[in-house]
Parts: structure tokens; C-alpha cells; sequence
């Protein structure tokens, strides 16, 4: 009874890590002379970025009114892209801190992470963050807020995650309006939990992150997972205080970790069920399988590193499931992986792990989506991820791309732009809501594949950074794309190969002709960069070789020591321009993988 497990959910950028370290040093849960700020951000990706990437549990104890409580709190990323590790965390626990930033108010991601809460039937506590600063617009996101969950101003928090205001009428709020956890069975019939993360030892093997929902779970039990029907001996249990502190139990309600020596990678998975082998249990709900919107391929700079980047993306996978992966093979490219991801961000995340924990250097291709092709040949049918297995015009009668329907929220002053730019990127505008502040809540549906063309980024920029989007995947519609190749030094290139509309095939050939020239390194004979499309080329640049006076060292005599020289130089140009290949650096691929640069 005297727990209370919840998460904070949120929009990017509304403040729930700073708002976790106030609460963290109220309750006296980190010494002061260890507090640093986004305490629970551990990795050297998030703390540069000022963004949570991965949920992270954290165990608090507070006293109110001289009786003890343990606050379990699951700290969850505000990115859209990272909407899976929200819906994990949600199913572990029994309530949720819906944080509204005062100066911004509701906006997009706000929407979707409470209907998601609200879907899963946990208890929201509304909190109003970031009251203290001078641009707070109080009572204007209260009546959103109100209009929004439907409740009375007086239950919503007022707080500060910078000076720790409101932090003790929070805790309060979390003891009071947030059901303690109950066992779902009888006392007595047993022990089971939900495993919502992972976490892989080179030495104690895969660690899993659990919520006990029945009995009680301590070393040296035999447990199995029931999907697997892997069996493993306890070898410690314990909570994060927010490191891993080893304890005596797992009672029903609490959340902890379980070290299960388990070596071989892939017999486990987010959402099994973990029970104990000799009194089996029927397995919980677990979690929908994620759904990758986002491929590319990924191939080692050097095939001798290929079985090291297999292993690391089989650690990745256990730490971030909605990582989808499976082997592949390219003619100049060797052998490599065809990665899935949740969105742009997700898949530069993960590369950019990739390279700074496992030391790899990468070969990316342009990101694309899944397109389903009809085909003249008797209505045959193809899931195709890869834009270089894209097929030609002569053989397909039919292409069909994934649509998303959004939600953005922005000030009326913005519209005019935004507008402008729902005709660039085949928008179909829907319904229209207007809040108490004047903004607008706008609902638009779009192929996924406009989405991933600098979208996100160019409606921030029109915007001044004010407007909001939130998306979700909304079936296939068909669509009037074709396969854009780049062409280098005669040589067809595949990672750069992309699927555009037949519309802006000519402008987006120019494009990465030009951005090509300009980010590849200059070599030692000439070249050409040629886009090609619908059986022509469409877009041409030449790149002149480097020089060397390779006569310059001689000095007087007969002219035609030089001439022989320069002779014997010119020969080798069109040998290396024959024979010669063009050296592409890792940069290269990242530059063009991401549009905006």
C-alpha cells in the first residue's frame, strides 16, 4: 500500500529532467555533492543533446504525515521517435505526470502521450512546469489544460524544475491521487513480472528491467520466460537508487532489475513474462510489436569489421527493441545490415552509438520507406525497403506508400507559411481546432515519405521554433514515385540511391549532384557525378583531378626531360581514370543522408 509507481510524460523539451533531479534532491535520494543536472540522462548522447533518449527508473523514498512511501518514477523521452520506450513505461506503472510547460503550453506530443496514458487507463496528475519564469502564461495553459483532461484548476500542480518550487505539493499529489499497486492473483499462487528493458554485462550477462505484479522474486529462484520458455537461475536482484543497488527482494508492486546470466543474445524480449519454473503462471499483455517507418542500410567502412557490428547491433537491439534489423548483401557495398527505425532521429541515434561505443566506422544509405509494388506479371505483389531494389518503370503497375495523419499546433501568425509549405509537401489539410490562447491545432495527413524530406525541420524554421507536430502511421495510399540513381565516376552507387516524386525528380537530381560535388574529396584524375532517372540522365557535374607539376624539382637542360615526364603523368591519368576508383569518405554518406545539410 505504501507504493507508488508513475512516469512523467511530456512534449520535448517541457522540462521532466530537470523537474526528476528537483524531486530526486527533495527526497534525498542522490547526496548534493553527486547531483549534477539530467542526473538520469546517462548516456554522453543525451547529456549533449539536452534530450532524453532512454527511460530510466529510479526508486525515491519520501514521508508524508510520519508514514514512509517508495515512489518508484520512470523518467521517458519527449521525442516522437522514441514514443515506444513512453508506451513500455506506462505499462509498469499506475499513474502519470502530465508535464505542460507554462511558456508553451499544450502542443502536439502533449496529445498523443496522453491519449496513450489515457488508453492504458493510468491515473494522470496534470502539472503546470516552468511557472517561475517571466513569460508563463499562467491562466491561459490552465484552460487548456482544464479543457483538455476535464478537471478543476485547483488540481493542477504549479512547479519549477530550475528552482524546485511546487516539488512538495507534487510528491504530495503522486501519494494521494495514484492507486498503490495490487497483485492480480492470490496471495500465494506465485510470481510473475513484466520485463520492460534490458541491459546486457560482458560478465553477469543480459540484466532485465522488471515490474512484479504478483509474489515476490529473489536470488537464486528458477525463473523461465514464458515466450522463450528460457530457463535461468536469479543470480540478484535489485532497484535503482538511480544505480543499480543489489537487495534482499522483488515484492509484488515494486520495479528492479534481475541479473540472469543469460549470455546468448535473443532469447529474450520487452513485454515477456517472467514467472517462476515450477509454478507457472499465464502470461501478462505485453507490448505491441514497434513498427519500423524509417530504412536504410548499414554496411561497415571494412568488411572485416562486419561480425563486430552484428554484435553490436544485437547489443543496441536489447536496449532499444523497436530496432529492427536483418542481414543483407551489396555488389559494392559487401556484406551489411538492413536497419529499421521509428524515425530520422532514431536512425541517426543509433549510428551515431554505433560509431562512439563499439568504435565503428559506417557506410549509411539514404533512408527511405517501405513501398508496396504491384506488378504488371499477373498481379504479383513486394514489400521493398531498399531504394536500389526499387524496380524499373516497364515492370510495375502499381506503386503504394505509407501515409501519416498529424497533429500540429502553432501560433495564427505562422499559418500563411505553414500553408505554403503543405503545398511542397502534398499535405491534405483536415479539421481545424483554435485553444484559448489564439493558437491553432491543425490535423493534416501526408505521405510518410514528404515527412522524411526536411519536414520537421523546415516547419520549425517558418515557425520560429513555436509550432509542434506529433504523427502517427495511417495506412497505404498509392503513389507516383520513381528511383533516383547516382551515378560516380561510371560507377553505379546504391547507398545513394533514393525513391522521389516524379514531380521533384529533376530538382532533387540537381540537388545531391551538387551537394555530392561539393562534399566529396577531390581525386587524382577527373570524374563525373551523374543522377539518372526514368532511363536518362537528368543531372551532370564534372570534377576536375588534382594537379602536380611532376617537373618541377628539374631545373635547366633539355626540354624534353620535362616533356617525357609530364608524358609519363599523363598516361597514368588515364589509367587511374580507366582503372581508378573514387575514394567516398563516411561523412559523405551522413552529409546526404540528412537533407538539411
Amino acid at each position: 500500500m505504501n507504493i507508488r509507481n508513475f512516469s512523467i510524460i511530456a512534449h520535448i523539451d517541457h522540462g521532466k529532467s530537470t523537474l526528476s533531479d528537483r524531486m530526486l534532491e527533495f527526497t534525498k535520494t542522490i547526496e548534493s555533492r553527486k547531483m549534477r543536472d539530467q542526473v538520469l540522462d546517462t548516456m554522453e548522447l543525451e547529456r549533449e543533446r539536452g534530450i532524453t533518449i532512454k527511460m530510466q527508473p529510479v526508486r525515491m523514498e519520501y514521508t508524508l504525515n510520519s508514514v514512509p512511501y517508495i515512489l518508484n518514477l520512470i523518467d521517458t523521452p519527449g521525442h516522437i521517435d522514441f514514443s515506444y520506450e513512453v508506451s513500455r513505461s506506462l505499462k509498469a506503472v499506475e499513474g502519470a505526470i502530465l508535464l505542460v510547460d507554462a511558456t508553451q503550453g499544450v502542443q502536439a506530443q502533449t496529445l498523443t502521450v496522453l491519449a496513450m496514458a489515457r488508453e492504458l487507463g493510468v491515473a494522470i496528475i496534470p502539472v503546470l512546469n516552468k511557472v517561475d519564469l517571466p513569460s508563463a502564461q499562467l491562466d491561459i495553459v490552465k484552460d487548456e489544460i482544464m479543457s483538455l483532461l476535464g478537471c478543476d484548476p485547483i488540481s493542477i500542480v504549479e512547479t519549477s524544475g530550475k528552482t524546485g518550487f511546487g516539488v512538495e505539493n507534487l510528491l504530495r499529489a503522486i501519494i494521494e491521487r495514484i492507486p498503490p499497486p495490487r497483485e492480480t492473483l492470490s496471495v500465494g499462487s506465485g510470481s510473475r513480472a513484466l520485463v520492460f528493458d534490458f541491459e546486457y554485462s560482458a560478465h553477469r550477462g543480459i540484466i532485465i528491467y522488471v515490474r512484479v505484479f504478483d509474489g515476490s522474486i529473489k536470488a537464486k529462484d528458477s525463473m523461465v520466460f514464458l515466450a522463450s520458455n528460457e530457463r535461468f537461475e536469479v543470480g540478484e536482484v535489485g532497484i535503482f537508487i538511480p544505480g543499480k543497488v543489489a537487495c534482499a527482494e522483488l515484492s509484488a508492486g515494486s520495479i528492479g532489475y534481475i541479473v540472469t546470466g543469460i549470455k546468448k543474445i535473443g532469447q529474450t524480449k520487452v513485454g515477456d513474462t517472467i514467472t517462476l519454473a515450477n509454478k507457472r503462471l499465464p502470461a501478462m499483455v505485453g507490448y505491441m510489436e514497434p513498427r519500423p517507418v524509417v530504412w536504410a542500410s548499414i554496411y561497415p567502412e571494412s568488411q572485416d569489421d562486419f561480425t563486430l557490428l552484428r554484435q553490436a547491433l544485437e547489443r543496441l537491439k536489447l536496449s532499444d527493441s523497436s530496432l529492427a534489423y536483418e542481414e543483407e548483401s551489396s555488389t559494392s557495398l559487401g556484406r551489411g545490415f538492413k536497419c529499421g527505425f521509428l524515425g530520422m532521429l532514431h536512425l541517426e541515434i543509433i549510428t551515431e552509438r554505433l560509431k562512439r561505443e563499439f568504435g565503428l566506422s559506417l557506410v549509411i544509405t539514404s533512408p527511405t520507406v517501405s513501398y508496396e509494388i504491384e506488378y504488371l506479371d499477373a498481379g504479383k505483389k513486394e514489400i521493398v525497403h531498399a531504394a536500389s531494389l526499387f524496380p524499373d518503370e516497364s515492370v510495375k503497375k502499381r506503386v503504394c506508400e505509407p501515409w501519416v495523419s498529424a497533429i500540429i499546433i502553432t501560433p495564427p501568425q505562422y499559418l500563411g507559411e505553414i500553408m505554403q509549405m503543405f503545398h511542397e509537401h502534398e499535405v491534405v489539410v483536415g479539421s481545424t481546432e483554435v485553444f484559448s490562447d489564439n493558437r491553432n491545432s491543425i490535423e493534416i495527413e501526408m505521405p510518410l515519405r514528404e515527412l522524411m524530406r526536411n519536414f520537421f525541420d523546415k516547419l520549425k524554421s517558418v515557425s520560429s521554433g513555436f509550432a509542434s507536430l506529433s504523427y502517427k502511421v495511417a495506412g497505404l495510399r498509392e503513389a507516383d514515385v520513381v528511383r533516383l540513381d547516382v551515378i560516380i565516376a561510371d560507377e553505379l552507387y546504391p547507398s545513394f540511391s533514393r525513391v522521389v516524386a516524379r514531380r521533384i525528380v529533376q530538382e532533387d537530381a540537381e540537388k545531391i549532384v551538387e551537394k555530392l560535388k561539393n562534399s566529396l574529396p577531390r581525386q587524382m584524375f577527373d570524374f563525373k557525378i551523374q543522377a539518372q532517372a526514368l532511363g536518362r540522365i537528368l543531372a551532370s557535374r564534372s570534377v576536375s583531378g588534382m594537379k602536380k607539376d611532376v617537373a618541377g624539382y628539374l631545373y635547366g637542360g633539355d626540354i624534353t626531360r620535362k616533356m617525357k615526364l609530364r608524358e609519363k603523368q599523363k598516361k597514368g591519368k588515364l589509367k587511374m581514370k580507366k582503372l581508378g576508383k573514387v575514394n567516398i569518405p563516411q561523412d559523405v554518406f551522413l552529409k546526404v543522408m540528412r537533407s538539411s545539410d
